[in-house]
Order: C-alpha cells, then sequence, then structure tokens
C-alpha cells in the first residue's frame, strides 16, 4: 500500500492530469512509496473517497481547480471525517490566492500554494520523518526549471492509447493581463531545451502523436519555437497533431516559414483575443497590436492548415454590448475555425477587482465565477449572451454547421446580430442550451432559416445535408427528404479523411475532409 496517494478529479477521463505527474516525477526517493488516483467529475465523492481510503494512505495530496473546488470540498469532508488521522494536502491554482477564507483549505491539513514540483515531496519527507511543517499554508518557492524532473515517464500506456497528453516547454507569461491568474507568473522561464526535446522523442517512439503544449506564449522566445517546430517537421507522421497557444501579434517571417510547412490538419493554434476595444485593452492592462493580429490571422488561413481556435470575453470593464459585437463581428470575419466567447470570469488572485467599483462588477459566488451583470450589461443581457455562447459552440464551433451558419449573415448583416437573434429564437423553443441532439439541432436551424428569414427550402435543405454528412453520416434526416428527392443515403456518401485518429472530429469537420 502506498504511503502517499495524489489524486484529483479530471474535467473529463480524456483529461490526465499534468500537474499530478509532475508531482510524481519529482518525488525523489518516495516516488516508489506513492501511488496516481484520478476521477472525474460525474464520480460521486463518497465514492472516490472509498477508493482513495482502501489504499491506506498516510498522506493525500489532492489538486484543486476551478471545475472541481466543490466536489473536492466534499471530498476532503468526507475523508477527515472517516479517517482523522490522514493527512490532506492541497494544491493547484484555485487554492494558491485568498487561500486562508477557503473551507476546503480550512479542512485540509494543509495547502502548499504555487508551483509546488518540489515542495511537495519536501512536505512529504518531513510529515513522514514525524516533523510537522511550521504552518498550515505553505508558499512553495518559485523552482528552478533546470532542477524539477520531467514527467513524461509518468504517462503509463494506457494514457497513451486514450488520453490527451499534456507537454510543457516553459511557464509564466510576459503580459499582465487582469482577468488571468498567468499574469501573476512572471518571468517566463524555459525548460532546458535538449532533455526536454529528449523527453518529447520518447513520447513519440511510445506511440504518442496528440501534444497538448500548456505553455502560455509558445511563440514568445523565436528562437524556442523555431527548435521545437522544427524537431517536429523533421518527424512528421500520419496522425501527429499538435496544439500551441500563441501570441497574436508576434509571428514573424521565421515561424511563418516553418508553419507552413505542416500539413493540413496536422496543428491547432489557440490565439487570445479577448477584446478589440484598445481602450478596454488598455485599461486591463493588455497589450496587442490589433493591425498585426489581423495580418496574422489572414495570412494562417490562406497560407497554412492551422486550426485556428479564438477567444473573446464578454463582460470585460468598460466593454458595450455593442462594443463586444463589434469585436465578433470583425473576428468572424478573419475566418478563425473556432470563436470561445468566454463570460469574464473573477478568479481569485487576480486584479480584475481593482475595476468593481467603478464598473459595478458583479460575479457569482460558486466557481467558475463568472459575471452576473455589469453597469453596462445588466443581468438579463449576460444571461442572453451565456446562451449565445453555448448555442455558439453547439452551432458555430462543431463544424456541423460549416455551410449552413453563413446563410445567417449573406448578404453583410452582423454574425452577432444574426446570432443573437437565433439563439433567443432557439432558447424560446428549446428552454435549454445543453443535450440537444443534432438532428434536432438541424430541424430547427430549418425552421429558423426556411420561416424567420425565407430562405428557399431546397437550398437550406441542401446545405444542412451537406454539413450532416460531414461527420460520416450516410442517413438522411426525414425532415430534408421532401426538399431533396434526388438525393439518398448510401455507402458512396463522402468521407472525412482522417487527417490523424488523435485529432477531435470536430477539427475534421472544420477542415471540411469531405
Amino acid at each position: 500500500m502506498p504511503d502517499i496517494v495524489l489524486a484529483t478529479l479530471n474535467a473529463k477521463y480524456i483529461h490526465a492530469s499534468f500537474g499530478l505527474r509532475a508531482l510524481l516525477a519529482n518525488l525523489g526517493e518516495l516516488r516508489p512509496r506513492a501511488a496516481l488516483a484520478e476521477f472525474v467529475l460525474d464520480q460521486r465523492p463518497l465514492d472516490i473517497a472509498e477508493r482513495i481510503l482502501a489504499l491506506e494512505p498516510r498522506i493525500v495530496g489532492l489538486g484543486v481547480y476551478i471545475w472541481n473546488v466543490a466536489p473536492t470540498t466534499e471530498l476532503v469532508a468526507l475523508l477527515k471525517q472517516l479517517r482523522p488521522e490522514l493527512i490532506v494536502i492541497l494544491g493547484g491554482p484555485e487554492v494558491s490566492y485568498e487561500s486562508e477564507s477557503q473551507e476546503i483549505v480550512q479542512r485540509a491539513d494543509y495547502t502548499i500554494t504555487g508551483e509546488a514540483d518540489l515542495a511537495f515531496a519536501e512536505v512529504c519527507r518531513a510529515l513522514l520523518d514525524g516533523r510537522l511543517p511550521g504552518r498550515k499554508i505553505i508558499p512553495a518557492a518559485l523552482p528552478d526549471l533546470a532542477h524539477v524532473a520531467l514527467p513524461y515517464d509518468e504517462y503509463l500506456a494506457d494514457d497513451i492509447a486514450h488520453r490527451l497528453i499534456y507537454v510543457e516547454a516553459s511557464r509564466g507569461c510576459p503580459f499582465s493581463c487582469e482577468f488571468c491568474l498567468s499574469s501573476l507568473d512572471i518571468p517566463v522561464r524555459q525548460f532546458p531545451l535538449e532533455p526536454f526535446l529528449a523527453a518529447l522523442d520518447r513520447l513519440l517512439e511510445r506511440g504518442v502523436r496528440h501534444f497538448k503544449f500548456v505553455d502560455r506564449t509558445f511563440n514568445l522566445h523565436i528562437a524556442v519555437s523555431r527548435r521545437i517546430l522544427e524537431f517536429f517537421l523533421a518527424r512528421l507522421q500520419p496522425g501527429l497533431f499538435l496544439h500551441f497557444e500563441m501570441v497574436p501579434d508576434r509571428l514573424p517571417p521565421e515561424l511563418r516559414a516553418l508553419l507552413a510547412q505542416f500539413p493540413a490538419g496536422a496543428m491547432q493554434l489557440e490565439v487570445g483575443v479577448q477584446t478589440f476595444d484598445p481602450t478596454v485593452a488598455t485599461a486591463i492592462s493588455r497589450r496587442q497590436d490589433y493591425e498585426k493580429l489581423e495580418d496574422n490571422f489572414r495570412w494562417l488561413r490562406a497560407q497554412t492548415g492551422v486550426h485556428l481556435h479564438a477567444d473573446l470575453i464578454v463582460g470585460l470593464p468598460g466593454e458595450t454590448l455593442a462594443g463586444f459585437a463589434a469585436g465578433f463581428d470583425r473576428l468572424v470575419a478573419l475566418g478563425p475555425q473556432e470563436i470561445q466567447v468566454g463570460i469574464l470570469k473573477r478568479l481569485r488572485g487576480t486584479p480584475i477587482v481593482r475595476h468593481d467599483a467603478e464598473w459595478g462588477m458583479l460575479y457569482a459566488s460558486r466557481p467558475p465565477y463568472e459575471l452576473l451583470q455589469n453597469r453596462l450589461i445588466d443581468f438579463a443581457t449576460m444571461q442572453r449572451l451565456r446562451r449565445f455562447a453555448r448555442y455558439w459552440d453547439l452551432l458555430g464551433n462543431s463544424g456541423n454547421f460549416v455551410t449552413t451558419l453563413s446563410r445567417l449573415w449573406a448578404g453583410g448583416s452582423s454574425p452577432f446580430a444574426e446570432f443573437m437573434r437565433l439563439s433567443d429564437w432557439l432558447f424560446v423553443r428549446e428552454g435549454k442550451h445543453h443535450g440537444i441532439p443534432l438532428p434536432r439541432l438541424m430541424e430547427r436551424m430549418f425552421a429558423y432559416l426556411t420561416t424567420e428569414r425565407g430562405q428557399p427550402p431546397a437550398e437550406v435543405a441542401s446545405a444542412l445535408w451537406h454539413d450532416y454528412q460531414r461527420g460520416v453520416r450516410r442517413e438522411m434526416l426525414p425532415f430534408l427528404k421532401p426538399h431533396l428527392p434526388g438525393s439518398t443515403a448510401s455507402s458512396s456518401a463522402p468521407q472525412v479523411e482522417t487527417a490523424t485518429a488523435r485529432t477531435s472530429r470536430r477539427q475534421q469537420r472544420h477542415g471540411g475532409h469531405i
């Protein structure tokens, strides 16, 4: 039985906890005495407690995040109630700031704040030797990444076969955007490059084909970015897929030349735009060159097969509904395959709170701490925007309506205004924005475009049938049949060209591989 159990609740099974594996890899001589136990949010805390206690550990380390803090608080209460002598140590971003006031911190024995790669091992050594730390909340010193053991050997064969593999070449962010926890992590620090690339090589040899980089600013240090891209270009093979977060206005010629060499479907770039209003950006300490940003978007869409995922935030202090709408329309015109519309969150420790009084910012008191209203956007409008974001994910980001969706704003009307109108219409008829089957969504879209917008049924049906087949679907939807008499469902229906078995289906659909 292990003396130390490291556990967390992941959002989904496919998400392997990178943080816990980093702690395991740095336990040194304690590594043989430790075990990993991962769970998911749909498991009951009572059942999780049973699984953990069956291992009879002396120490339990729990990773706490915004998405799991509520059930993890319940789990800690159960563990301490059932086994009072069990030592519970917390870590993670959710408990690293404003720690003292949190119920979960009060219930646990110790909380390590910050980057605990090395500090967790030190605390465990002391506890197992019978030496109690002198404080309940233990701030971890910022580790020298040259002395941090890489965690990639902690990925098991089952992880490689079934889960996302996270990697990081650097930590930190050079920017100070007030809504983001990364703005508190300055400066940017690099892992020694040669050992990192050697670890990636071993992962490739073990069959990893999907690499999700968690670096906040992958393209900050161009020399490092070049080496990593050149590393993967030299090892291109079927199924390779890379995910990077990039600074949107930093794409010099040397990076462009490398990005253009990757085949379509091999890379996704996540680009945080957040706002197109320079006054709002300045107010939240965000710096970006919009002219360069737009040029980079256009170049990436025209000259590469990169899948672009762009982020916008609703509710930033000082941004009106009209301002957000204009930014959304501007981003749609740049053509990213996905636009993530996020509601502003008041993350613990972030300086966004300094705007609360001036702009009347009111946030939910429970995770995920989303904005409820502010002086410029009232609660009812914020609820409409929340539904807008969810419906956009179902229709705009899913890849299931690539051909049909643009019919909403054909003729030059505002994409934001037209999709908001559709969102309101859908909510009246569905009463929800989740758990809606694709055939029902398609039928609703057909009804909306033909009855509300007066578009020809045959044209709308043709667009929907074209979109429906993107997912290798061959059965004709009943409501389409009367409008497509010449079309039949058959084994000769177009096929999706799988760029990689590990790339998500929705990225394949966006790529138009039909």
